[in-house]
């Protein structure tokens, strides 16, 4: 049902996506003059071996990437009950310590990433600063807050996101991740947020 919205539905394959293809992605199109224009855009605005009628550039996903996707869609099951386990681990450590998402309850949970909401941008700091100590990453995902970017119109003041962008971390989330390393990650948040009490 979500990918019937609109004229083009776009599906990021990133590596850092649940299924993913390394690279790449896919649109879903309902309407068959967009196919077409689609096809040209993403080979080189190419029709046929004498034609090239419209712009277009190599967005084509190469072998590599397509087998990558066949691997992950035989290991998806799998994949998802290692990252729920997780995600779970996550919850139980971290819950009652920082802020977590909230969860529609009308929606299902794909496990792909594990944001926290720290009490301020010093404690968030404070954490990301403690992590990467320990050659740990956690992403800064959702920064900058897009109400800042000087290219978006028309400009407005969204204060939510503002505070939101600043205390959000992303944890570590892959099936690999074991319960040893997950556990050094949240003893290093909790030590930190108990320190600032």
């Amino acid at each position: 049902m979500i990918l019937n919205y609109g004229d083009i539905s776009i599906l990021s394959f990133h590596a850092t996506k649940l299924f993913h293809t390394i690279e790449g992605g896919a649109l879903i199109i309902n309407d068959d003059s967009l196919v077409e224009k689609a096809r040209y855009l993403i080979n080189f605005g190419i029709e046929n071996a004498e034609s090239i009628p419209e712009l277009g550039t190599n967005a084509k996903m190469n072998e590599f990437e397509a087998a990558m996707g066949l691997c992950m869609l035989d290991e998806m099951e799998v994949v998802s009950q290692k990252r729920k386990d997780v995600y779970e681990r996550y919850q139980k450590e971290l819950g009652g310590m920082v802020q977590l998402q909230k969860q529609n309850s009308l929606s299902t949970q794909n496990y792909s990433y594990f944001p926290i909401i720290l009490n301020d941008e010093e404690e968030r700091l404070k954490v990301q600063h403690a992590l990467n100590h320990q050659n740990i990453s956690p992403r800064r995902y959702f920064y900058p807050s897009l109400d800042t970017l000087n290219y978006i119109e028309p400009k407005q003041h969204c204060a939510h996101s503002r505070d939101l962008s600043k205390r959000i971390l992303c944890l570590p989330m892959y099936p690999e991740l074991s319960e040893e390393d997950q556990m050094k990650v949240t003893s290093i948040i909790q030590s930190i947020i108990r320190d600032s009490l």
